[in-house]
């Protein structure tokens, strides 16, 4: 048989190849350097390019073998194959790198009815060039189309669903939304359904059609205004609290506190919600700025609510029964109580303010003692606040920071990891307004003395004052040397100046000097 090259690679290849081949390798390795996420596209539309141009080759093969019709067939089959290959990495081009180089990002469904849409011109195109009569096709193409629809109805309605939510804006891709009991991120919206990512790792594929006859919340989004979702963590307090008060110190710790994912505006508040059977139901109603922690942040908010409770003497409540109680448990409760006193008197004698206390002065200021924690974030006290009460740390670190022009200086770390710290121990002993802002570094376990709880003790032998006043220089010094270090234009008095100061002022504040 002879084989006639030049018939063959004419047949195989037409005039516009020479152009359309190195135009599609130069379109291949743009998409392929400028848009990763297109690979995996990109690399079966190449595969189908080349296959179309195999199957040109093969075409001319049949042609050399005399099967022409078959060859024929077979070319205008592969034709339309590597014009569809050409227009799919067309719309890759246009849609996924020109466009967005634009800052303009059209939905996924506009692609793709673009790449359709070119499909069916070119599929129109090979059919006229093949010798077809395109207006017989027109004339049926109103009885098919109506067989289709009617058959494809909920197809056609999820598919027709999907396009009204992207061209509508309605639903968004990364949008968090709410339908029926499934809560996630919108990840895709799709022809036929949209794709939903749960906080549980599961991925919930819901018709587009469902969303559009029925209704779906898309939480935390609000015209003109960062995406933030309003939640609610309760409460219950017994009846003898006042509620203003609950609410007045649930708000003020919220807002001083720095908890992570919590808006600052609008700022968390707490409402009295209901009267329950034994207790008022309070809510805290704060602003989720990363919806995908809910849990975590309620259980931080949680946590602030607790601490700032228990600061203030005020104990959430419990279902109450009555039943009869022996006499073991009371003596179990004395038990207990001696057993906190003895852990009190142990870091009290850590503490340098108290060496100049005896057993039994120990002994009561240990019983004077009121538990307050804080957690993470809590300012404990402020510079500049009127507080006659020092703070023992037995646990945790707390940052000390001297507060000027608006602005926070660090001037040390409490740590209990090696013992007690304290302070506030000059609002105590002289009444002085603080001399610095005091920050919960971590959550820290620490006590109260306040100054009626030690006023008797220190009467009852004003020579304690000296022992304390000592002290308390000491401590007033390194403090001073911190702020001069920041600021050079501060004045460090002697420290016998010092000691002899705070003396005078202990005695006034405890009027011991009338005693």
């Amino acid at each position: 048989m002879d084989w006639d090259w030049g018939a063959m690679a004419e047949y195989a290849g037409h005039e516009g190849l020479g152009y359309l081949l190195p135009a599609v390798i130069v379109m291949a390795l743009v998409l392929l350097r400028a848009v990763p996420g297109a690979r995996r596209s990109l690399f079966n539309t190449a595969l189908l390019f080349v296959a179309s141009l195999a199957g040109l080759v093969f075409s001319a093969l049949l042609l050399a073998g005399g099967y022409a019709t078959a060859a024929a067939s077979s070319r205008e089959l592969f034709l339309l194959v590597e014009g569809m290959a050409v227009i799919h990495l067309t719309g890759l081009l246009l849609f996924r790198w020109l466009l967005p180089l634009a800052r303009l990002v059209p939905p996924r469904i506009l692609e793709d009815m673009a790449v359709i849409a070119g499909y069916v011109v070119w599929g129109l195109v090979r059919l006229r060039y093949a010798g077809l009569d395109l207006s017989g096709i027109v004339a049926t193409s109103a009885v098919i189309t109506a067989v289709i629809a009617f058959s494809m109805q909920d197809t056609l309605g999820n598919i027709l669903g999907g396009i009204a939510l992207q061209l509508d804006d309605s639903l968004q891709v990364g949008d968090w939304i709410k339908v029926d009991d499934v809560t996630g991120r919108v990840v895709d919206i799709r022809w036929r359904s949209t794709a939903v990512e749960t906080r549980n790792w599961e991925t919930v594929v819901i018709p587009n059609s469902q969303l559009m006859k029925g209704k779906f919340t898309v939480l935390g989004r609000r015209q003109g205004q960062p995406e933030q979702w309003r939640r609610w963590v309760w409460f219950n307090v017994a009846y003898g609290v006042p509620p203003a008060r609950v609410i007045d110190v649930v708000e003020r710790a919220l807002n001083k506190a720095d908890i992570p994912r919590v808006a600052r505006s609008p700022a968390p508040n707490c409402v009295m919600m209901d009267f329950a059977e034994s207790a008022a139901r309070f809510a805290v109603r704060y602003w989720l700025t990363d919806l995908a922690v809910d849990d975590p942040t309620d259980s931080a908010v949680r946590l602030h609510v607790y601490a700032a409770l228990q600061r203030a003497g005020i104990a959430p409540s419990v279902p109450e029964h009555y039943v009869h109680v022996e006499k073991e448990g009371i003596k179990h409760d004395e038990l207990r109580r001696s057993r906190e006193i003895q852990k009190r008197l142990e870091f009290l004698h850590q503490v340098d303010l108290f060496r100049p206390l005896t057993g039994d002065e120990l002994q009561l200021v240990a019983e004077r003692l009121k538990y307050t924690p804080f957690v993470r974030g809590d300012v404990m006290t402020q510079q500049g606040a009127v507080a006659h009460w020092l703070y023992i740390v037995t646990e945790g670190e707390a940052e000390v920071v001297l507060e000027a022009d608006g602005r926070r200086r660090p001037l040390g770390m409490i740590d209990a990891t090696h013992g007690p710290g304290f302070f506030g121990e000059m609002g105590l002993m002289t009444g002085e307004p603080r001399t610095a802002t005091v920050i919960a570094h971590s959550d820290v376990e620490c006590y109260r003395l306040d100054k009626v709880s030690f006023e008797s003790i220190i009467q009852s032998r004003p020579a304690i004052a000296e022992g304390i006043s000592h002290v308390i220089a000491g401590r007033r010094g390194g403090l001073d040397s911190a702020r001069q270090a920041l600021d050079a234009q501060a004045h460090l008095p002697p420290a016998a100046q010092r000691e002899s100061e705070m003396l005078r002022k202990i005695r006034r504040f405890f009027c011991l000097d009338t005693a």
